[in-house]
């Protein structure tokens, strides 16, 4: 049994998570700034605090994804240790139904469950060992780097122009444009409307930012 891992650092769905959490981080914090009052070295101060915190929350985000590795490791492994002291092969099916998405499940019959028993159970299948791997590590940086990357496109606009009316503007369109880009990529991977779902993930990440601000995130 092979880590998956390997394969893919991060699931298409798990990527654009990260994204979407980096920058609703960085708009709570540029949502606050005011046009009219505030001046450069205010938003500066800002600035720097919104790379801060999305570091932060890249290192929180990371260690959590190892965590979750480990866990998930350690699942698998007490799945196969069951499914080998099983009393009936119709027990080590429901085990194995228990393990895989119910829409795949519901699609299998006896007959498979018992090829997968078989498989799961031949002399050359390996548990997955519970030490975090090369792949592991891989993704934890991965998280961090979208988490912390993430933040950028929102704060050049600050760094390019001098009027901080201007700056704000073009950090916001930056935004909308990020978020329903977003939307989108998950769209074509979960089967839905792009365009719908484009513009649903823009409207809530709007929401969330505003409700982050009015509750002093």
């Amino acid at each position: 049994m092979s880590d998956g891992g390997s394969a893919r650092i991060l699931d298409p769905v798990a990527r654009i998570s990260e994204i979407l959490f980096g920058l609703i981080m960085a708009l709570t914090f540029t949502g606050t700034i005011g046009a009219a009052t505030a001046d450069r070295e205010e938003v500066r101060t800002l600035l720097i605090a919104v790379l801060g915190c999305n570091v932060a929350w890249g290192l929180v985000d990371a260690v959590m994804f190892l965590m979750s590795a480990m866990v998930e490791r350690g699942h698998a492994d007490l799945m196969l240790r069951a499914l080998r002291h099983a009393a009936t092969p119709q027990d080590a099916h429901r085990l194995i139904a228990d393990a895989m998405p119910p829409g795949i499940a519901s699609t299998l019959d006896a007959g498979d469950f018992e090829k997968v028993r078989h498989r799961l159970l031949a002399p050359d299948t390996v548990l997955p060992t519970r030490a975090l791997t090369r792949a592991d590590w891989l993704g934890a940086l991965a998280v961090f780097l979208l988490v912390f990357a993430s933040t950028f496109p929102v704060v050049i606009p600050f760094l390019v122009f001098s009027r901080l009316h201007t700056a704000l503007r073009a950090s916001n369109a930056v935004a909308l444009v990020m978020l329903f880009a977003s939307g989108y990529w998950l769209a074509q991977h979960g089967g839905q409307h792009p365009w719908r779902m484009g513009a649903s993930v823009t409207l809530l990440g709007v929401a969330l930012v505003g409700i982050a601000i009015a509750l002093g995130g």
